[in-house]
């Protein structure tokens, strides 16, 4: 028979976690969960609902993703809300820490230094996960770490020049005791990076307001190495918009010492020719999004690009590379829930052609452009 709880709580407050580990597995009729797994469990499902923007502060997030220089003005009449309002809304969030827009780290300008990446899964002593993923993360080549739900597995991404001889995966990994395998794959073609991604709340209709058809912009080609051309000046301005890509004109030209029609000029043209890569960085539990998961598929050479192509436009892929390896493309997904992580793989990635689907779920995101959350002390 199980104890259901070790300390009486007023039964008009929630009962202490420690309490619910025992509550459940009485209910369920399993024995009680170990506390590792039981810590797991709850980090999934402890995103409280006061944790997810409202759906006007989500819709004024998606309209930056279409504008990342959008005007309040502009955004005003696309959502029917006054620019007093939006601008008030962007000001709470950026100074919340919850909304930043930024230059995308893929596009910053190519001066022949780190053009390539790899994808590695990385196996540790579960008492030493924590500390292997710090040190990571320190790491200014590694720019993402996450803890899987195994909890003895780190999935990273780090930059390194094609075919070289990466020091952190040839020598200092191996060299780790606590680390006791890393997988690697190389990336070979880019589908879709986060800054590609949109978050659909809004209408056609306003997505047609915000990107006229009179002002295409192309993209960026995935099959260059990461990063843009550019000449001094257009570097030069891209680099003051790094940390915040709606600065104004004239402080991106008090910074560069640039004329400021120079500076609006040069944005302009960057922007219309797909060289000036924004990016809006939220945490996706904020736009109700609690699932972060990763697929390692495996497509026979036929299915390959076409399979790649429909599922990098799937509204939860955030990331799609195909890489080397065992399998040969890679899934980033952020999705609403267990269920809807489900249907994608029963539903969505069924008649494609694939072989095989490995599903890794995130517990724990170690380094992202977003300020991480913590971890829940147990």
């Amino acid at each position: 028979m199980f104890v259901c709880c070790l300390s009486p709580w007023n039964p008009r407050t929630p009962p202490p976690l420690e309490a619910v580990r025992f509550i459940v597995a009485a209910a369920a009729g399993i024995p009680v969960l170990p506390r590792p797994l039981w810590a797991k469990l709850v980090s999934m499902t402890l995103a409280t609902a006061d944790s997810v923007l409202s759906l006007q502060d989500q819709r004024l997030i998606a309209v930056l993703q279409h504008d990342a220089r959008l005007t309040a003005e502009k955004a005003g009449a696309v959502l029917d809300l006054s620019p007093s309002t939006v601008r008030r809304r962007w000001q709470t969030m950026t100074a919340q820490g919850v909304l930043r827009v930024v230059v995308s780290p893929i596009a910053r300008p190519r001066q022949g230094s780190l053009t390539g990446a790899q994808l590695l899964h990385i196996r540790v002593r579960p008492d030493k996960v924590d500390a292997v993923a710090r040190s990571l993360a320190a790491r200014d080549d590694v720019p993402f770490a996450d803890i899987t739900t195994s909890g003895d597995e780190i999935v990273a991404i780090a930059a390194t020049e094609p075919g070289s001889r990466d020091p952190l995966v040839f020598h200092q990994l191996p060299a780790t005791p606590a680390i006791t395998s890393v997988e690697t794959a190389s990336v070979l073609h880019v589908l879709r990076v986060t800054s590609e991604w949109r978050h659909r709340v809004l209408e056609p209709d306003e997505i047609s307001a915000l990107t006229p058809d009179d002002q295409p912009r192309r993209a960026p080609d995935a099959d260059k190495p990461y990063g843009v051309e550019t000449d001094d000046q257009e570097r030069a301005i891209i680099e003051a918009l790094v940390p915040d890509a709606r600065l104004p004109a004239a402080a991106v030209a008090a910074r560069t010492g640039l004329p400021e029609s120079t500076v609006r000029r040069r944005i302009t043209r960057l922007t219309d020719e797909g060289r000036l890569i924004t990016q809006v960085l939220v945490d996706p539990r904020h736009l109700g999004l609690q699932i972060d998961a990763m697929l390692k598929l495996r497509i026979g050479p036929d299915h390959l690009d076409r399979t790649a192509r429909v599922l990098a436009e799937h509204p939860a892929v955030h990331g799609a590379f195909a890489t080397s390896g065992p399998t040969n493309l890679s899934l980033h997904l952020w999705l609403a829930d267990q269920p809807a992580l489900y249907r994608f793989l029963s539903q969505d990635v069924a008649g494609l052609g694939i072989a095989s689907v490995e599903t890794t779920i995130i517990s724990h995101a170690v380094k992202r452009p977003w300020p991480p959350r913590p971890r829940q002390p147990w």
